[in-house]
C-alpha cells in the first residue's frame, strides 16, 4: 500500500501533479469529463475527480520523501492521522477501483447541496434567480426550505434538490 494522498491548494491539482512528476515522483490524478459551465458555449472538459487531491506512490516513504513532497509549491499537506504525524496509505484495491471507474468513462454528475444556514440560489421554477438562505433541508428526500427576503418580509418556500444550487 504505497499510495498516499496529497492535499493541494484550491485549483492547484494540475500544477502540483506536474511539479511532482518533474521530481520523478509517480503520481495519479484521476480526471472525469464534464460539461463546461460557460454560458456562451458548452463543451466537454476534464476535471479532477477529487478536487484538491493528488495521489503519490512511494515504496519507501521516509522523512526525506515527505519533505520533498511538502516543499513542492501548491502542496498543503499529506493526509494522515490527527496532527499529521503519521501518513495513512491508500490500499491498492481502492486505487485500482478508482482507475477502473475513471477508465469506464461513466458520466458523473456532482451535486453539492447547500446546508442549513448557507446561501443558495434557486435555479428552476417560478423563483428562478432569487437568492436566499436555507432554513431547513432533507437531503435524502431532496427537499429544501429557503428563506427569501422579499419587501423586508421573510418568505419560506419548499423546493426540490434540482431547483437549488449552492452559492
Amino acid at each position: 500500500m504505497p499510495w498516499y494522498v496529497v492535499h493541494t491548494r484550491s485549483r492547484h491539482e494540475y500544477k502540483v501533479n506536474t511539479r511532482l512528476i518533474q521530481k520523478n515522483i509517480k503520481t495519479f490524478l484521476p480526471e472525469i469529463e464534464s460539461w463546461s459551465k460557460q454560458k456562451d458555449r458548452r463543451r466537454k472538459i476534464l476535471l479532477p475527480l477529487f478536487p484538491g487531491y493528488v495521489f503519490v506512490y512511494f515504496n519507501d516513504f521516509d522523512n526525506e520523501s515527505k519533505l520533498s513532497i511538502l516543499k513542492t509549491a501548491g502542496v498543503v499537506k499529506i493526509l494522515g492521522e490527527k496532527g499529521n504525524t503519521v501518513s495513512i496509505p491508500v490500499p491498492d484495491n481502492e486505487i485500482d477501483a478508482i482507475r477502473r471507474f475513471v477508465n469506464s468513462k461513466t458520466e458523473i454528475f456532482t451535486i453539492q447541496f447547500p446546508r442549513e444556514g448557507e446561501s443558495a440560489r434557486i435555479i428552476d421554477g417560478p423563483f428562478a434567480g432569487i437568492e436566499g438562505v436555507v432554513v431547513k433541508s432533507n437531503v435524502k428526500k431532496e427537499l429544501f426550505v429557503v428563506s427569501i427576503e422579499l419587501l423586508h418580509r421573510s418568505v419560506a418556500i419548499q423546493i426540490k434538490g434540482f431547483q437549488i444550487s449552492k452559492i
